[in-house]
């Protein structure tokens, strides 16, 4: 049997047509609704000459038409590229250039950056996602409007590309993983298998879609016949009416999402009755952070996973404190190892590089074989991250090895001292990196933003982290700085830092 997403769609509306499958702003689609505008959108790419293996660019909000162009381009065997929208014009045309994309479809809010790189893209067909297109653009709704909800003849499947998701580029051009059919079905498996019960049957996406961590989430919704409650942009205060209003199960986070939901006013009088499960990746998650969910009677429950890889590990609720700091075990379908400069396995509690084998691991990099054999060796996905298993097989990640610092022969980990700053509570943000040291090769730097109203010192701060922090890794100089990079999954953008500060 072969495995295609789009199909996925097609069985579910055939199977629960009239259950709702999406909601947005006002829109209410049950599965029937969505499976015939994916086959318009499928046979309207397909009259402007999108093909097989064809790229086909989304560069907008969390809008309902993801929907359409992710089942849809699948049923046909194109390809989805979604855009990171907070990246600036040259940048979305690097892009868009770098995979040959022949279609580019846009929301309202990003009409003025298209025009300004529309003449140096491939795409001659520019499709806008709201009333009153400019006049280079054609209307979303007229186009598959024209297009038949007929069922297109499938083509492509198992592991034909269905999206390529450009990493973040944290230490330079962004690379295109290719993610395919069976990585998403694959994806779906190990949620089911590994969560179970606990993830319930309404889930709500408000992460960017051009993420892995908001992205895996439609197929795996279709899938098991789930709802996916979807907010076209970050608004804390709306993320938490909508779990009131929608009886929210579960939803994806990162650290800072759920840093911003406790300023939200009268946080604690929202009811959160209806969840079960929240997972939060993309960033090891401070365990300040967890303590204070805790303490609120929530669960949080830590997940790791890269685009390349989404299901790694992930840490059950009955541990969120006992292995607080700890991103958990395999999920069912996922092989973790830890291992030497050689390759070779380390024993529990010694440090080494984080390696996955999975059945959703993916293809290759776009048009990067080089990069591509040198994370895909022997079957195992070289993740670039430092870690370490403990006795019960518990995976923490420490850091990410390119930004490991070497300080007099000792290896330092940035998260760590980043975790334990974080517990300063003048401290709103900060990221630690390694500067050049004539003594010690390389030394400790933090690069501190300082919570509105308080007052701090390099020497104050250095002084609260006697006896808290290891001698050899207290920063030896600190800098001060009104807010720190960060990608929008929430990464520090250490090469800014580094290009700034050292």
């Amino acid at each position: 049997m072969r495995i295609n997403i789009g199909g996925l769609l097609t069985k579910r509306a055939a199977m629960t047509p009239d259950r709702e499958g999406l909601v947005c702003e006002g829109i209410r689609r049950t599965y029937k609704q969505l499976n015939d505008r994916a086959n318009r959108l499928a046979n309207a790419m397909t009259a402007l000459g999108v093909n097989h293996g064809d790229r086909v660019g989304i560069l907008a909000l969390n809008e309902p038409e993801y929907f359409d162009m992710y089942f849809g381009l699948g049923k046909i065997g194109a390809i989805l590229v979604p855009l990171n929208h907070r990246l600036a014009g040259p940048e979305i045309e690097y892009i868009l250039s770098d995979c040959d994309a022949k279609v580019l479809v846009f929301g309202k809010e990003f009409a003025e950056v298209v025009d300004s790189i529309r003449n140096g893209i491939s795409a001659r067909d520019l499709i806008a996602v709201f009333d009153d297109p400019p006049e280079w653009a054609n209307s979303y709704e007229c186009v598959i409007g024209e297009a038949s909800g007929e069922e297109p003849e499938e083509e492509g499947g198992d592991d034909d590309t269905l999206t390529i998701l450009y990493t973040s580029g944290t230490t330079g051009r962004p690379k295109g993983a290719m993610l395919t059919h069976t990585y998403y079905f694959w994806n779906s498996v190990n949620l089911m298998s590994t969560l179970g019960m606990d993830v319930g049957e309404t889930t709500l996406i408000a992460l960017p879609l051009f993420h892995i961590g908001a992205l895996a989430g439609p197929p795996w919704l279709v899938h098991g016949g789930g709802k996916a409650v979807l907010l076209r942009t970050l608004d804390p205060k709306r993320f938490l009416e909508l779990i009131q209003e929608e009886k929210v199960n579960g939803f994806g986070s990162v650290p800072q999402l759920l840093d911003f939901l406790k300023l939200v006013p009268d946080f604690e009088k929202y009811d959160w009755s209806s969840i079960k499960v929240i997972l939060v990746y993309a960033a090891p998650v401070p365990v300040a952070l967890i303590e204070e969910y805790a303490q609120a009677g929530i669960k949080v429950r830590q997940l790791y996973g890269l685009t390349e890889c989404n299901t790694a590990t992930v840490l059950d609720g009955e541990n969120a404190i006992a292995k607080v700091g700890s991103c958990g075990k395999p999920f069912f379908h996922t092989e973790v190892r830890v291992v030497d400069d050689n390759d070779q396995d380390v024993g529990p509690e010694v440090k080494g590089e984080v390696l996955l084998r999975a059945p959703n691991m993916m293809k290759g990099y776009w048009n990067r074989p080089e990069e591509t054999e040198a994370a895909l060796k022997d079957g195992w996905l070289h993740t670039g991250d430092v870690g370490r298993l403990d006795e019960e097989g518990f995976l923490y990640i420490m850091d990410r090895k390119k930004d490991m610092i070497i300080s007099g022969g000792e290896n330092i980990y940035p998260a760590e001292i980043e975790d334990s700053l974080r517990h300063n509570p003048k401290i709103l943000d900060v990221g630690v990196i390694g500067y050049p040291h004539e003594k010690w090769g390389e030394a400790v730097m933090a690069v501190v933003a300082v919570k509105e109203g308080e007052a701090l010192t390099e020497a104050e701060l250095l002084e609260w982290c006697q006896g808290r922090i290891g001698k050899f890794k207290i920063p030896k100089k600190v800098v001060f700085t009104e807010a720190i990079p960060r990608t929008p999954t929430g990464k520090i953008l250490k090469r800014v830092l580094r290009d700034e500060y050292t």
